[in-house]
């Protein structure tokens, strides 16, 4: 079976800084990814080539059995990718709801009643319909990361790709927010989510992969990974022999 997404010898530099290292690996339809690493190891940058905004040295990008390699950001968003960001960035002085139809209808390509009415189904998903006339700037922290996986959400993904969006919560808006990504995921969204709050992203993916100095360093089941002796000391600071 092809790859719904792969990335294929991916590398990338900026002088003498290489955030991608001939980084190559697949997602297949309706799984979920988790990706980890240390600070600084080039997490953020594959998802910005993955997306688009950021065009690699070499390499090629395979998405739903297409070369985006050199296709724009809008190509691949309408094409079916959407992200989150580590940092939320809502329009601060619209409403919840209004966040959430400029996705639908600027990345979602919906338009009027269509449009409102898929608005506030994902707003239900996400746990927002109760905000939707709050102001985006007047939302906790949980509230906001809900925000950003609203917008991701309107903007009807095949790819749902998540950057830290546990980062920052408490355990009991972790373990809400969980869920939440559980519930989308079951519906056959094909996540790719960057994460270092380990415990959450082992309650979701399905499988693994490691990345330190924009190489991929391992990659398999979850458990497997987090008990590596490798990975334990590039990631968790472990070192390997004790």
């Amino acid at each position: 079976m092809a790859a719904f997404l792969q990335l294929d010898q991916i590398s990338k530099a900026f002088g003498a800084v290489t955030v991608a290292d001939a980084l190559s690996f697949d997602v297949q339809s309706g799984e979920a990814l988790g990706v980890i690493g240390p600070n600084g190891a080039g997490k953020t940058s594959m998802f910005n080539l993955i997306t688009g905004t950021l065009s690699p040295n070499s390499g090629r990008i395979l998405f739903d059995g297409r070369d985006v390699t050199r296709s724009s950001a809008a190509k691949r968003c309408r094409a079916g990718m959407a992200r989150s960001f580590q940092v939320p960035q809502p329009f601060s002085g619209m409403t919840v709801f209004e966040n959430a139809m400029i996705a639908a209808t600027q990345a979602g390509g919906m338009q009027g009643r269509a449009a409102e009415q898929f608005c506030l189904d994902v707003l239900h998903q996400t746990e927002l319909l109760d905000r939707a006339n709050t102001l985006a700037g007047g939302l906790t922290l949980l509230g906001r990361k809900r925000l950003e996986l609203t917008r991701a959400l309107c903007a009807r993904p095949k790819l749902l790709m998540l950057d830290e969006i546990a980062g920052g919560l408490t355990e009991a808006e972790c373990g809400a927010l969980i869920q939440t990504i559980r519930d989308i995921h079951a519906r056959g969204v094909t996540i790719i989510w960057i994460e270092h709050v380990v415990h959450a992203l082992l309650a979701v993916v399905d499988r693994l992969i490691v990345i330190d100095f924009g190489r991929k360093i391992a990659e398999g089941a979850p458990k497997a990974i987090m008990e590596s002796p490798e990975v334990q000391e590039i990631y968790l600071g472990i070192e390997a022999d004790a």
